[in-house]
């Protein structure tokens, strides 16, 4: 059922996807190899507390941030698929990983985006620390809450063994979390802010809301 669901998202944001634009635009598709490379990279280092619950950087703010949210899963897909044939991940949980560990994070990381833009004062210090580093502890802590919440419904484990042995390490994993995706994007506005799709000196710097 996980598979079925994140495939239909996946079909979305494909079908959404402008990709006559995006083969014009060697960079952007430059750009997105080397997220896909890098985001693979981070994915192998990651620990294994309990049996389907692990724990690894997301770095799927600066992703989503960077590419939007359609390409961003496109290439979050990619990597999990990368991820999974070098054995790091097994396939049976590819559905739930894919859905609950891309598809959700970058999806929520992409709404809390649209409400900082919204509703939130338009400055470079709100787009890095909100958008960025409370965006990207907050999307971990909601991503792994999901992942404990699957594993309780499904019986994999008990309520006590999951509380005591992976969501009492989410305060040490969301600071780490968030200062990884906040300072990528406070570098990426500052020197290549042509490389963040989301980004825009004319709202951040000089248009006041």
């Amino acid at each position: 059922m996980s598979l079925v669901l994140a495939l239909l998202v996946i079909a979305i944001a494909v079908r959404r996807t402008n990709w006559q634009a995006l083969r014009t635009d060697s960079d952007r598709i430059q750009l997105s190899l080397i997220a896909t490379l890098i985001l693979a990279s981070i994915w192998m280092l990651q620990t294994g507390i309990q049996p389907g619950l692990n724990i690894h950087f997301l770095a799927l703010t600066t992703l989503t941030l960077c590419l939007g949210w359609r390409l961003a899963i496109v290439c979050g897909t990619v990597a999990l698929v990368l991820v999974t044939l070098l054995g790091i991940n097994a396939w049976h949980s590819f559905g739930v990983n894919l859905l609950l560990g891309v598809i959700g994070p970058v999806c929520f990381t992409y709404f809390v985006f649209l409400l900082t833009y919204s509703y939130l004062y338009r400055h470079l210090f709100i787009y890095t620390f909100i958008a960025g580093f409370f965006n990207a502890a907050l999307t971990l802590a909601v991503s792994m809450l999901a992942f404990a919440l699957y594993a309780y419904f499904t019986g994999m484990h008990s309520w006590t063994i999951i509380v005591q042995d992976y969501l009492s390490i989410l305060p040490l994993v969301m600071f780490p979390e968030g200062l990884i995706n906040g300072m990528s994007l406070t570098a990426l506005v500052m020197y290549r802010p042509e490389w963040v799709c989301t980004y825009s000196d004319r709202d951040y710097l000089f248009k006041k809301k």
